[in-house]
């Protein structure tokens, strides 16, 4: 049995595929495991008692671990924690969300991937490795094109007047939010990113206003021109992955088409993907 886990700081995708036909068999989900922010036994909490407990009596052969907060540094940390649940495991690895993202999308071969959710992130992959990677630097200084910036971009276009007066009413009636409230979620309460990000909802649901939508294509300008022109492989197909991406694709592939770029797959979550290139592999 093959174990494949997408993570992320919320949440984690475990699915258990029998080797020899690689067909699904189970599916658990957990809180997210970020090994950059938990300790050693609060991984163990999750794994033992939330994971094992709903496995049950499966032997896992491999293990393939994607997550966000596996750096390079922390790579053997994970593997070791996880060489504790599954000791007759013949192989487990730990990778960094990026690198998941990027076997989900690309498969075997080479291409641009990206994670478009309440952050973002891109990379150039040759099929097995990441070979180039623009720093994402996070919603603060970077994060062009993700959730979090969109929300950010929708606060700062409505209370500085750039959008409608009419939108501005309409954003206060939906969300229950005024100023005095975004200052303090985004100040003084924790997780402000995820604050931000759930606002592109009311982004979304709002398309039709030609400011919102504006707004939009100008975020999607961004992260194209800061992030994908670095890598300057224009001839290489790019592939997304994330929220942003899955809800926004076609205000996205617009952009992209308009700036010379070829879209290629555009997927709400990699697991599916990943399941096909351990398919493959």
């Amino acid at each position: 049995m093959i174990l494949i886990a997408d993570s992320g700081s919320t949440k984690t995708d475990w699915v258990c595929i029998d080797a020899d036909n690689m067909t699904p068999l189970i599916e658990v989900h957990t809180v997210g495991l970020n090994p950059f922010h938990m300790s050693d036994d609060e991984i163990r909490e999750v794994v033992n008692h939330d994971l094992l407990s709903q496995l049950g009596d499966v032997k896992v052969t491999d293990v393939f671990f994607y997550g966000s907060g596996v750096r390079p540094e922390v790579e053997k940390r994970m593997i070791d924690l996880l060489r504790e649940a599954f000791p007759t495991a013949a192989t487990i690895e730990a990778h960094s969300d990026m690198l998941g993202a990027a076997r989900a999308l690309c498969g075997h071969t080479w291409g641009i991937a990206c994670i478009l959710g309440t952050g973002a992130n891109s990379c150039i992959f040759d099929g097995k490795n990441i070979v180039h990677n623009t720093p994402a630097l996070g919603y603060i200084i970077g994060d062009e094109g993700s959730g979090a910036v969109l929300g950010k971009h929708l606060v700062h276009d409505i209370y500085t007047g750039v959008l409608s007066q009419h939108m501005r009413m309409l954003f206060e009636q939906e969300t229950g939010l005024h100023l005095a409230d975004i200052i303090d979620k985004v100040y003084r309460q924790p997780q402000p990113n995820r604050f931000l990000a759930s606002l592109s909802e009311f982004v979304y649901r709002h398309l039709d206003d030609d400011g919102i939508r504006d707004m939009v294509y100008s975020t999607f300008s961004d992260f194209a021109n800061l992030h994908l022109s670095r890598y300057g492989r224009r001839e290489l197909p790019v592939s997304f992955v994330g929220s942003i991406a899955w809800y926004y694709r076609t205000q996205l592939s617009l952009v992209l088409q308009t700036l010379g770029y070829r879209v290629g797959t555009i997927l709400k979550s990699p697991m599916e993907g990943l399941i096909t290139y351990h398919q493959n592999s």
